[in-house]
């Protein structure tokens, strides 16, 4: 599964999010917005605590999260031409010393300028393209700038653009909370490394994509692998041949969706809930579970509801439904279908005849595949426009700032992952990668 190569594209539509942000912000405007904060800049909000105006603004952010420093007053004033500009001289002086990688989720302002775009693996893939590269530019979140320098070389620099950019999903599962959890669930099954008669031990830890290194470490220290939203039902399928359960974590709805595809039944897939004794289930209830759900979640992909594919269906007869598997299972069960950013992508270009697509993921993609594709009518369920908190972080201001930083000599936000923690991180991921999805 590659990243896509970018090649510009005219397009008849503005796939700015930020555009239309500021429209709403300005008024009177017929749609909504879930703050208008989202029309500042980034670096405006950058000293307060949270993750920030956006769908994960209610989220408790862990103490000790990365913050942002100071941004230069020349980048906080330019405005959007003066940053395109700067940013795209950066880019021809680096020439291929460079790579920037841009998340499907990134603000338009940021993506046009991404070697690549694509999902969390996908871009960690795109940099193992580049060995040459000195530097390793990463538009997205904390967690895939670990991930991109846990498989780049020991010499190449991961910058993140703007520190503050985490994940509050990736943020529920804190590595002390899970290794509490494993030492209850020890109490529970006995010795963890303990094989049954077909060979399979109590339960194997399986950690989605969007999760720390430090989590990553830890599944691959016990015998764990990492998923993605595209290969769940292979890693699933690999782990319980390993192992009588699973425990998966931090998304709760990925699990959940998945399991129940392949017919683990509900009673038997209990949450684990970190801020109470054994999860908040009782021993008989984790003896008979199958899959062990981590109570955390998508602030994004949280906020589309069964109601908003009613309203779809009652304005649009013939539309089709589709939804990320991080939605809740009632609006996975709703929709026509389910599946990875990268499958609502390959699926609106596959549709031969004009269709209409109402698409439940975060709304940077969606406004962007809308633009793309004029031929169909491409809009997000939830009607009111709610960013990803910690993706709208990445501003061109903070591309522009790190990117001259590298035509000086100096090294901004550089994201390294220590070895005792990189070694059995990249064990999981090497798992993953090995269990590969049957071919469509």
């Amino acid at each position: 599964m590659a990243a896509i190569p970018v090649t510009p594209q005219p397009r008849p539509a503005d796939p700015s999010v930020d555009h239309l942000v500021q429209q709403i912000v300005a008024g009177p405007d017929a749609s909504a917005t879930c703050s208008a904060d989202l029309a500042a800049g980034p670096w405006e909000i950058d000293t307060r605590p949270g993750y920030g105006p956006g769908a994960s603004m209610g989220d408790v952010i862990p103490t000790g999260a990365p913050r942002q420093g100071e941004l230069p007053a020349e980048y906080r004033e330019a405005d959007d031409t003066e940053l395109d500009a700067r940013i795209r001289a950066a880019k021809q002086t680096l020439g291929d010393r460079v790579v920037i990688l841009g998340h499907f989720y990134q603000r338009e302002e940021v993506v046009t300028h991404a070697d690549y775009v694509g999902d969390s693996f996908q871009l960690a893939n795109a940099a193992l393209e580049h060995p040459d590269a000195e530097a390793i530019v990463f538009c997205g979140v904390h967690f895939m700038a670990e991930t991109a320098d846990l498989l780049s070389r020991p010499e190449q620099a991961v910058i993140l653009p703007n520190l503050a950019a985490g994940c509050s999903m990736a943020d529920m599962a804190d590595i002390d909370q899970v290794e509490e959890c494993w030492e209850q669930l020890e109490e529970v099954y006995g010795d963890m490394t303990a094989v049954d008669a077909d060979g399979r031990v109590p339960v194997i830890p399986v950690t989605y994509m969007n999760s720390s290194a430090a989590i990553k470490g830890f599944v691959g220290r016990h015998g764990g692998i990492v998923c993605t939203s595209s290969n769940a039902r292979t890693v699933l399928e690999w782990a319980f041949e390993r192992g009588r359960r699973v425990l998966f974590f931090p998304d709760q709805h990925l699990g959940r969706n998945t399991a129940k595809a392949m017919g683990v039944p509900l009673d038997r897939m209990p949450m684990w809930n970190p801020n109470r004794p054994l999860g908040g289930s009782d021993e008989k209830t984790l003896t008979d579970a199958r899959v062990i759900l981590w109570h955390g979640f998508c602030s994004v992909h949280r906020r589309f509801t069964v109601d908003q594919i009613d309203n779809a269906r009652a304005e649009h007869a013939d539309v089709r439904v589709i939804v990320h598997p991080e939605c809740p299972m009632a609006v996975v069960d709703a929709a026509d279908e389910a599946g990875s950013t990268d499958y609502i992508r390959k699926a609106i270009e596959a549709a031969d005849e004009p269709t209409t697509f109402a698409i439940g993921t975060e709304i940077n993609l969606v406004q962007r595949l809308a633009a793309e594709h004029p031929q169909h009518t491409i809009f997000c369920l939830d009607p009111v426009v709610c960013p990803c908190s910690t993706m709208y972080r990445i501003h061109p201001g903070y591309l522009a700032w790190t990117l001259e930083g590298l035509v000086a000599g100096t090294v901004e936000n550089r994201i390294t992952v220590p070895a005792d923690v990189a070694d059995p991180a990249r064990v999981a991921l090497e798992r993953m990668l090995a269990a590969k999805p049957p071919a469509a």
